[in-house]
């Protein structure tokens, strides 16, 4: 069945992995965002207004079956004085209840795992743990998701870990900028594990999620079914370029304390401790994911190097 899909954000990361996917997929794809976007068979783009001003929704949702909420103000670093809830779960909230006045199928809210949890956990997480946002930006993102359950509209919420894929950033373009160095690592010692996520994996779930009866207002973690240890994570980056591990062992007390006495305590989260997410759940709801985290970094890798 194809349907007539509005995606929000569609010229972000995700948004350009998503929507060339959906129309490869038969669906007609309703491509808004600030910038523009390559157009197509199946393809419309129309802009999106600024979240900091109120968003005008109907004439975005005409004639749309499904929603995919990917549009949101991202973390801003220095000084930062966003207003996370007014903007990105005000629009969230405006956007579901202009759905519930249009004949909107299903809403699909792209969430965070930092709407569960800060940038380390020393259990593995489901959706059954309490979540503990740290940030502006994540608490924002779980009031939205508790002002979507609430507003009564078709839903399914996807809480993503760090996600990867060719031109992804932040986290991912960090430790990519370190696998690069020419010179030996000292990680062979860090054996803490950390949970991530191919972007066509997430896209997968997107795709489950359009009118997956089980995916029904139902909140999923989404993370590739395997997590790695940082040891293992540089020299899968390293050996996809065709360079060896280079790991040394250095005790992770040491790193732990060397970081933080430059002030960066936040890496040695990053790279240090566990962030591990079981996907059972979505597992169960039919989702398959097609590449495992050794596949996807090749595949980033080889993109970053053409």
């Amino acid at each position: 069945m194809s349907f007539r899909i509005l995606v929000t954000g569609a010229s972000g990361f995700v948004g350009s992995a998503l929507v060339p996917a959906l129309a490869a997929a038969g669906h007609h794809v309703r491509a808004a965002s600030r910038n523009p976007v390559l157009v197509g068979d199946r393809i419309d783009y129309v802009a999106l207004s600024d979240f900091e001003n109120e968003v005008d929704w109907s004439p975005l949702l005409t004639d749309i079956d499904v929603v995919v909420h990917l549009a949101a103000i991202a973390h801003r670093q220095g000084g930062d004085t966003v207003d996370y809830d007014k903007v990105n779960r005000g629009a969230a909230v405006s956007l579901a209840e202009a759905c519930l006045r249009h004949p909107v199928r299903r809403l699909i809210f792209m969430s965070s795992i930092g709407a569960q949890t800060g940038s380390a956990s020393d259990r593995v997480l489901t959706e059954k743990d309490e979540p503990h946002p740290v940030t502006g930006y994540d608490r924002a993102k779980l009031a939205a998701e508790s002002a979507i359950r609430k507003s009564g509209v078709p839903h399914t919420i996807l809480r993503p870990v760090i996600v990867y894929g060719p031109n992804a950033k932040a986290n991912i373009a960090f430790l990519l900028r370190i696998a690069a160095l020419p010179v030996p690592l000292p990680f062979g010692a860090l054996r803490n594990r950390r949970s991530l996520l191919a972007v066509s994996n997430l896209v997968e779930a997107v795709m489950l999620s359009l009118d997956n009866p089980a995916a029904l207002n139902e909140t999923f973690l989404v993370a590739d079914p395997e997590a790695m240890s940082i040891a293992d994570i540089f020299a899968c980056l390293r050996a996809a370029a065709g360079r060896p591990a280079g790991l040394f062992p250095v005790p992770p007390g040491l790193i732990a304390a060397l970081l933080s006495l430059a002030g960066r305590s936040s890496v040695w989260d990053r790279i240090g401790r566990n962030l591990v997410v079981d996907p059972a759940k979505l597992l169960a709801a039919g989702w398959k994911p097609s590449v495992t985290t050794r596949e996807g970094f090749r595949a980033m890798v080889d993109k970053s190097r053409a």
